[in-house]
């Protein structure tokens, strides 16, 4: 079955300082999502849904839907505080979004197959679509609650240019996910790689750590869960006018629980983002060496 791909795009980066899901990065005028469509439609995926800001809607039309409207099934909907379901109650001054876990749910009703998640802000490599959708490829009904993960080496996630934050991922002996520990302040440093701890120590990490990059697959089953999710969430948190709900922390509540299981598949790709506007030179680089080695054309669309 052919998988959809769901694209986070409703944050703007407060680090990157703008709208970085819009910036041109390719010579033809490309950004990191038109390659992220490309390689999803190499693999096999058939559908792409954008999460995105009622505010932004127009640009996004013009950057994508129209654009790519003959080329690709493209669809949208929207992220928004007040979108929470039925009979919740949440604070009237909640301008923060609520987090990746809830913009998820916004996309209930638009998926009934496998699909994938990804942040519109990432390039995550053609070899990682390709996986995911090897993965489901004989996807049925009976796997509902068959989840994955692409992993990623944590030597190819990094910034050349500050820290970033990683969910280091814990697995057993056949390779699914135990527990995702969000480790903060991950930087290179003179021995290797380094993170800061709880008490502000840092602390040596292995090069071919698995992280998580937000690259996640699963089936229409995680709707429901989201939704009873985000209630407890709310009931909990909800006075928090910071508080998230996240992907990652719906996804160790599931396993924990045994109601889901999440493999691991293993990516070697060299991801790479725009964390910091440093790394925007970093990325049109990397875009132009692939396009040189004949990964992608000089015109992606043609």
């Amino acid at each position: 079955m052919k998988p959809t791909l769901l694209i986070l795009a409703a944050g703007i980066g407060s680090r990157y300082g703008g709208l970085k899901q819009l910036d041109q990065i390719g010579p033809s005028g490309e950004t990191i999502i038109d390659y992220s469509i490309y390689d999803a439609l190499s693999a096999g995926f058939n559908k792409v849904i954008f999460i995105i800001k009622e505010a932004i809607e127009d640009d996004f039309k013009e950057a994508f839907v129209e654009r790519l409207k003959d080329k690709v099934n493209i669809d949208y909907v929207f992220q928004e505080t007040w979108m929470v379901p039925e009979g919740i109650e949440i604070p009237d001054n909640r301008s923060k979004p609520w987090g990746t876990g809830h913009a998820v749910m916004m996309a209930d009703g638009k998926i009934n197959g496998p699909f994938a998640v990804i942040n519109g802000d990432d390039f995550y490599g053609r070899g990682a679509f390709q996986t995911l959708a090897d993965y489901y490829k004989d996807w049925n009904p009976a796997r509902a609650n068959d989840y994955c993960m692409v992993g990623y080496r944590l030597a190819n996630t990094l910034s050349e240019f500050g820290a970033v934050s990683r969910g280091v991922c814990e697995t057993n002996a056949d390779a699914l996910l135990v527990d995702v520990v969000e480790r903060t302040h991950i930087e290179r440093s003179s021995g290797g790689v380094v993170y800061k701890n709880d008490q502000g120590k840092f602390v040596e990490i292995e090069n071919n750590t698995i992280v998580s990059m937000n690259f996640w697959g699963f089936s229409p089953s995680f709707f429901d869960y989201l939704k009873s999710g985000f209630e407890e969430f709310i009931l909990k948190n909800g006075s928090d006018l910071k508080s998230e709900f996240y992907i990652p922390s719906m996804v160790n509540s599931l396993i924990k629980s045994q109601q889901a299981s999440v493999k691991i598949l293993n990516c070697d790709e060299q991801w790479f983002g725009m964390t910091y506007k440093e790394d925007r030179l970093h990325v049109i680089k990397s875009i132009r060496a692939l396009i040189q080695k004949g990964v992608y054309p000089e015109n992606l669309w043609g």
